[in-house]
């Protein structure tokens, strides 16, 4: 653990008195404005019985992702709950986790992501060819039930063998973000013990045990079977844990549980802003139509050589995880002492990382409310800092990263070389402050056909 310096300067304090308005009003949009009052410092939020420390430059965030990362825990005092959710899989930033990502490994090296390519462009292909009926029929389809249908068939297909159905595979991402969002009560009270019922405590069991309905049978049924298959499910039933031992199915579920959040809920999530930011933006949104005009044919499923030369996608997809980053709240708690942009952070201290609030910091991104895929430009100069931009949560974000820059420009691509949209409710949505940040309102689409592949 990296020994603390001496405390130099307190933070700067933001009173319940002061910030509670804005918090109730506007939170996210408070939370950049304190961090923006604040440069170089570290924000102390008096919240009554919660008093956290808001970390945002960009330096700070790096001391505890990177760091001094092994001073910091993904729950802490709260973990009991939160253990039944996700157990000590690589969902959790835990001692193990180098023991999961070594064991899941074989299945995201590189050379095995890009083997499956066209295999996930043929399956995005399929799925998104379902969408022709509402499209001619005139009726309205909603983003985001569309977008997880899509992302969970390919899921289903390419990861999973078919084992997991592509509507599981939906209702498991549905019930994590249930179960991680009814923990926000025990966040405000983390002093205070599990045994003691509060609001959204019977939310979390009944989605823990949705999930453990789909997942538990499933690796059951793995394990008494033969572990036969090249499938993720296989892998992990045969797979032994650094002692040689073969793992507990409670440990092979939690694992699974981590890669479908992987796999299907961080593109799901992030895409369906991309619908109403676009029709904002027609200059944007003319551009990126152009370049999958020109390198994708119509009907055709996006192959790993065009997939390559989709850079402007590329661009607005990095742009939009900078605007709208699923994971927008990344909570820890201090196991030791520490010393923070010269603010002593006290053992058992609850620090609040934002890749929300850093990446719209006025000081690290010109002009941040505007939504300017140029920022990602090939040669543009680099960003001040490394952590300005961590859209997938730092030091342990691999998997989830390279699997959502793989995914979500193949959905883009297939989609809007078949489609063109309107809104049927024009205007962006607000945020729903849960456990990811989704569109508090729906957003529904309706279709019409683009292009049609040419007749033989």
């Amino acid at each position: 653990m990296a020994e603390p310096c001496p405390a130099r300067r307190p933070p700067y304090v933001a009173s319940l008195r002061r910030t509670l308005p804005g918090l109730l009003r506007d939170p996210l949009g408070t939370l950049v404005a304190l961090a923006d009052a604040a440069p170089h410092q570290v924000v102390r939020l008096n919240l009554g019985t919660l008093r956290p420390y808001l970390v945002a430059e960009p330096a700070h965030v790096q001391h505890v992702l990177r760091d001094n990362a092994a001073n910091y825990t993904g729950s802490g005092g709260r973990r009991r709950l939160p253990r039944r959710l996700c157990g000590d899989g690589i969902l959790y930033a835990g001692q193990e986790w180098g023991e999961d990502r070594w064991r899941l490994q074989p299945h995201f090296t590189a050379k095995r992501i890009d083997a499956a390519v066209d295999d996930l462009g043929r399956a995005i292909s399929d799925a998104v060819d379902e969408l022709a009926g509402p499209a001619r029929d005139g009726a309205p389809v909603d983003a985001a039930t569309e977008v997880s249908r899509i992302i969970s068939r390919a899921v289903s297909r390419v990861f999973f063998g078919g084992k997991l159905s592509a509507a599981d595979v939906a209702r498991v991402v549905a019930e994590q973000d249930n179960a991680a969002t009814s923990l926000h009560h025990r966040l405000l009270v983390p002093f205070l013990p599990a045994a003691v019922p509060l609001p959204g405590d019977r939310a979390f069991r009944r989605a823990v045990h949705n999930i453990d309905e789909i997942l538990l049978p499933l690796v059951r049924a793995e394990r008494a079977g033969g572990e036969g298959g090249d499938d993720i499910i296989a892998a992990l039933a045969r797979a032994r844990d650094a002692h040689g031992n073969k793992l507990d199915e409670q440990r092979i579920r939690d694992d699974l549980l981590a890669v479908l959040v992987a796999t299907a809920e961080t593109p799901h999530v992030v895409l369906t802003w991309l619908f109403p930011l676009l029709e904002q933006l027609p200059d944007v949104a003319v551009r990126l139509y152009d370049e999958i005009d020109r390198v994708v044919g119509p009907g055709d499923a996006v192959s790993r050589e065009q997939l390559g030369q989709l850079h402007y996608t590329r661009m607005v997809l990095d742009e939009l995880l900078r605007a709208y980053p699923s994971g927008w709240l990344v909570p820890r708690t201090a196991i030791g002492d520490d010393v923070i942009g010269g603010t002593r952070i006290k053992a058992g201290g609850t620090v609040l990382l934002s890749p929300y609030v850093t990446q719209r910091l006025a000081r690290c991104w010109p002009r941040p409310e505007v939504f300017d895929p140029e920022r990602f430009a090939p040669g543009r100069p680099g960003r001040v800092h490394p952590y300005a931009y961590y859209p997938f949560g730092g030091a342990q974000q691999c998997l989830g990263q390279y699997l959502f820059r793989l995914e979500a420009p193949l959905v883009v691509a297939t989609l809007f070389s078949r489609f063109r949209y309107r809104l049927c409710e024009p205007g962006m949505p607000h945020p729903r402050l849960a456990a990811s940040l989704r569109p508090r309102e729906r957003v529904p689409l309706m279709l019409t056909p683009h292009r049609q592949p040419a007749l033989a």
